[in-house]
C-alpha cells in the first residue's frame, strides 16, 4: 500500500507540474510594423512577440512597396518572370474582387497618381491636369492579371499599391498564425484596423473605438465617436481627417478617386466596415470613401457579409451618421 501511495503522490505532483506549465496568461505586445504602430493581446502559454513580428516581416517581403526586393516592388519595376507567393496572390485576388464589386472604386493600380499627389512611396510632384491625364493610362485593375503564377500587364508602367489592403491582410496573417498555435482569445490591431476572437482577460467581448473625424494629422487630438463590441470578426476604418496636406491654401485628402485621378471631394468623412476578415474590411473602407454615402450604403446592404458605419458632413455643415441595420448590434449603449 505504501508503494502504491508513493506512486499516486508522484503522479499527482507530475500532473500539477504539467498543468502549471500549460497555464495560459494574457500577454500584451506593442511595437512598430508596416510603418505604423501595433497592439496585440492574446492568451497563451508564453510571450511570443518576436514570432509575431516575424510574421509581419514575412508580409513585408511580399507586399511592401518600401522594400525594393519585395514581390510587389519587383512587379512595379516591370521585372519579368517574378514568381508570386501565396500572400501576394491572396491580396491581389481579394483586391480584384472588391474592384469589381465597387465598380472600380477600389483599384490597386492607382499607384502612379497616389505617388504624384504625395501619398505614396515616392515624393510628390507638381500636379496639374496634364500630368493626371498622362498617368490615368496606367490606372485600371482590369489591365493586370495573374497567369501561371506570374503577373501579366497589358503595358509596362502599371504599378500596384497594397497600402489600402495589405495592412488588413497582415492582421489576418498574424491572427491565423495565433490560431495555428491554438490561441482562442486575441485582439490584433495594426494602424487602427482590428481583428478579434474570443474574449479579453476579464472574460468579456473585446471592445474597440471609432474615432470622431477631427482634422489632426498628428492624431494627438482624439475623441471616440462610438465604442464597438467585436467578437470573432474584423473592423477597418478609412478617413480623410488624418492623412492630408495643404497646397496653395487648399486641403487635399489622401483618398484618390481612381477614375478621375483627383482626391475625393464629397461629404463623407470616415467609413468603418465590419467584415469576416480584416483584408476585406480594409479594402471596402477605402472604396466607400471613394463612393460616398449613398453608393457605399447600397453596396453594404446588398452584401450580407458587410456592415458599415459612415460619418459625413450634412448640408447644414454639421456631422451626421448613417449605418446599416446590422451594424447597430455592435454598438455599446451608454
Amino acid at each position: 500500500m505504501k508503494k502504491v501511495s508513493s506512486i499516486l503522490f508522484i503522479a499527482v505532483v507530475l500532473l500539477l507540474i504539467s498543468c502549471n506549465n500549460n497555464k495560459q496568461n494574457y500577454f500584451a505586445n506593442s511595437g512598430v510594423a508596416h510603418g505604423t504602430f501595433y497592439n496585440i493581446q492574446y492568451q497563451y502559454t508564453s510571450d511570443i512577440q518576436d514570432d509575431i513580428e516575424a510574421q509581419t516581416r514575412i508580409v513585408d517581403t511580399s507586399l511592401s512597396t518600401y522594400i525594393p526586393t519585395s514581390i510587389i516592388s519587383q512587379i512595379n519595376q516591370d521585372k519579368e518572370n517574378v514568381i508570386l507567393d501565396s500572400l501576394f496572390t491572396k491580396v491581389f485576388n481579394c483586391g480584384k474582387d472588391v474592384y469589381k464589386k465597387t465598380d472600380g472604386a477600389f483599384d490597386m493600380t492607382v499607384t502612379p497618381i497616389v505617388n504624384a499627389w504625395g501619398f505614396g512611396f515616392t515624393d510628390s510632384t507638381h500636379v496639374d491636369s496634364t500630368i493626371i491625364d498622362s498617368l490615368l493610362q496606367y490606372v485600371g485593375f482590369d489591365m493586370i492579371n495573374i497567369e501561371d503564377n506570374h503577373i501579366k500587364k497589358t503595358k509596362k508602367g502599371i504599378m500596384l499599391d497594397g497600402s489600402a489592403i495589405a495592412k488588413g491582410f497582415s492582421i489576418d496573417y498574424v491572427s491565423e498564425y495565433l490560431e495555428s498555435l491554438g490561441v482562442k482569445n486575441y485582439l490584433v490591431e495594426i494602424g487602427g484596423e482590428v481583428r478579434t476572437k474570443g474574449v479579453n482577460k476579464e472574460g468579456k467581448i473585446w471592445t474597440v473605438g471609432i474615432d470622431k473625424p477631427i482634422f489632426d494629422e498628428s492624431a494627438s487630438n482624439r475623441e471616440l465617436q462610438e465604442i464597438i463590441s467585436l467578437k470573432n470578426t474584423s473592423i477597418a476604418t478609412s478617413g480623410n481627417y488624418r492623412q492630408f496636406y495643404y497646397r496653395n491654401n487648399v486641403m487635399y485628402s489622401h483618398t484618390i478617386n481612381p477614375k478621375t485621378g483627383y482626391p475625393v471631394e464629397h461629404s463623407i468623412l470616415s467609413a468603418s466596415v465590419i467584415a469576416p476578415n480584416c483584408m476585406t474590411a480594409d479594402a471596402y473602407a477605402t472604396a466607400f470613401m471613394v463612393l460616398g454615402v449613398d453608393k457605399a450604403l447600397n453596396i453594404a446592404k446588398e452584401d450580407s457579409t458587410l456592415e458599415t458605419y459612415l460619418i459625413y458632413q450634412n448640408t447644414d455643415g454639421g456631422v451626421s451618421v448613417i449605418m446599416t441595420d446590422g451594424f447597430k448590434k455592435y454598438i455599446l449603449k451608454n
